[in-house]
């Protein structure tokens, strides 16, 4: 991916928090904590717009 194209996958996962009533700094902060020992099976849970986040 390009540089253009990364940015524009944050900015769009930021946005996204943001529409679903999150604070996007503290999804990201949360998200980036929980990253290294999250499962792969489970990645779509972190997600700014799952369901059922963390459950």
């Amino acid at each position: 991916m390009r540089a253009g194209q990364r940015m524009a996958s944050i900015l769009s996962l930021l946005e996204t928090a943001k529409l679903n009533g999150h604070d996007p700094y503290v999804w990201l902060r949360d998200v980036l904590t929980r990253l290294p020992t999250w499962p792969n099976s489970q990645l779509n849970a972190l997600l700014p717009y799952a369901e059922n986040r963390f459950s």
